[in-house]
């Protein structure tokens, strides 16, 4: 079965400061409770701030490196999840629900490939 990589892309200026609310983290977990329960989900995790995050550039034949925040950014990447699944459309199913556990004010989107196997 092909595996697919939902990558999380979050609009910072809309996410609270003080991270998701436990209700969310609540609704998160039951969900990926069901999804490995299903035998889909093979990883997933958020990420940190961008604020704490590093670009490493390779450019012109140099190095380049920039810490965050990255103010060019409106959304970052945010976490990921990488599942297993019988085809893109289950994917994609999964991929909607993770989104609708999330209250009315925050901005998420997720990008959703396969990965190339092989």
């Amino acid at each position: 079965m092909p595996r697919y990589l939902s990558i999380v892309h979050i609009d910072e200026s809309s996410a609270p400061a003080e991270g998701p609310s436990e209700e969310l983290m609540q609704r998160m977990g039951r969900l990926i409770e069901e999804v490995t329960k299903a035998g889909v989900m093979l990883d997933t995790a958020g990420l940190t701030p961008s604020v704490q995050g590093t670009t490493v550039r390779w450019q012109g034949g140099k190095v380049s490196v920039t810490d965050g925040p990255f103010t060019e950014s409106k959304e970052v990447i945010g976490g990921y999840a990488i599942m297993q699944c019988k085809d893109k459309a289950e994917a994609l199913e999964w991929t909607k629900r993770f989104l609708q556990v999330h209250e009315d004010y925050w901005t998420v989107s997720c990008e959703v490939r396969e990965i190339a196997e092989g």
